[in-house]
């Protein structure tokens, strides 16, 4: 299977999985010129923008490990661009997830990073 099909079916798995926990996808791989999200999402009132990464073991790290300083503030680049093109004000509740897909578990790492510019 190659990356790209790999990629895709770990974000769905991830997005039912978010469903499960109550969250409200607004849509899967939004992209724009400061990067891509991978799933926005709302938890209660608060926008989430969420990176997901997948290991299928341990070899090359935990699949958190890949969301180093770089990834993060592409992703806050991303989700400033994604605010704005839909009129929300700087105050609205944003917060950044990370979805850990390692072998066949998932883990949802909730406020993973802080925004970085």
């Amino acid at each position: 299977m190659n990356k790209r099909k790999l990629g895709s079916e770990k974000e769905h798995l991830a997005a039912g999985f978010l469903k499960e926990q109550g969250y409200r996808i607004i849509t899967l791989n939004y992209y724009c010129r400061a990067g891509e999200i991978d799933i926005i999402a709302k938890d209660g009132d608060t926008y989430c923008f969420i990176e997901v990464k997948y290991r299928k073991n341990t070899d090359e790290g935990y699949p958190e490990e890949a969301v180093d300083a770089r990834k993060a503030a592409r992703i806050t680049r991303s989700a400033l661009l994604y605010l704005n093109m839909c009129g929300l004000p700087d105050t609205t509740p944003c917060r950044f997830d990370v979805v850990a897909i390692l072998g066949q578990e998932i883990h949802l790492i909730r406020n993973a990073f802080d925004a970085v510019i």
